[in-house]
């Protein structure tokens, strides 16, 4: 893999609100049947933000093998199909800090023949390839749920969650927030220049944007 990172065209890109972690879902099954073998997918957002959530929906819908979850202790995990169709190889890429860790993970071997997704993946795995969808998973502001005042110095519900989510390895949006979700899809080079990504927000009923 080359170590430069490469830079395509952004041919087209929309947001969609998800109201809760069901819909977040559905939505990874909605850009599912938008893939096939050979497409890199990064994910990116904040610890807990849902990207893992959004994966699922990815997994299930391409009918793979496991129930995808937070590879980080791991960093790749390989799930096959159990149809015709691609492999999905989830990364975590969240404690790699060099292009040369993400070289000895070998993506460049399968990626042709899986849809590779990559969890933190920025500035490390662009130079995999200048097709890919760049997704971002974020909260709207106020989604956290509001709780009991809290004394001086007692760490946040977000504090909270980071450290939970260092230990272990799904967070369960349902039990820290409301469920409610920017999903940003952004698609670049040619191989995405034709593919309509207004349906991703059709079936949403939290539609919050239109592909540009």
């Amino acid at each position: 893999m080359s170590g430069a990172p490469q830079t395509p065209e952004t041919v087209s890109e929309i947001t969609v609100a998800t109201g809760d972690a069901d819909e977040t879902r559905a939505l990874g099954a909605d850009l599912a049947r938008l893939l096939r073998a050979g497409d890199l997918v990064m994910l990116s957002g904040g610890l807990g933000a849902g990207k893992t959530t959004l994966a699922q929906g990815i997994g299930a819908a391409l009918g793979v093998r496991g129930r995808v979850s937070s590879p980080t202790f791991i960093i790749a995990r390989v799930h096959p199909s159990l149809a015709d169709g691609p492999d999905l190889i989830h990364v975590d890429a969240y404690r790699i800090t060099s292009l040369e860790e993400i070289d000895a993970l070998d993506l460049d071997s399968s990626l042709e023949r899986s849809v590779t997704l990559v969890e933190w993946g920025e500035d490390k795995v662009e130079a995999l390839s200048p097709d890919r969808l760049e997704i971002e998973v974020s909260r709207p502001h106020g989604a956290i749920h509001a709780g009991a005042p809290q004394p001086d110095g007692a760490p946040t519900v977000l504090e909270q969650q980071d450290a939970s989510a260092a230990q272990d390895s799904v967070v369960d949006l349902a039990e820290v927030d409301d469920g409610h979700r920017r999903v940003s899809v952004r698609a670049l080079g040619p191989r995405w220049a034709d593919v309509d990504l207004s349906p991703l927000a059709a079936d949403t009923p939290h539609q919050s944007g239109a592909p540009l």
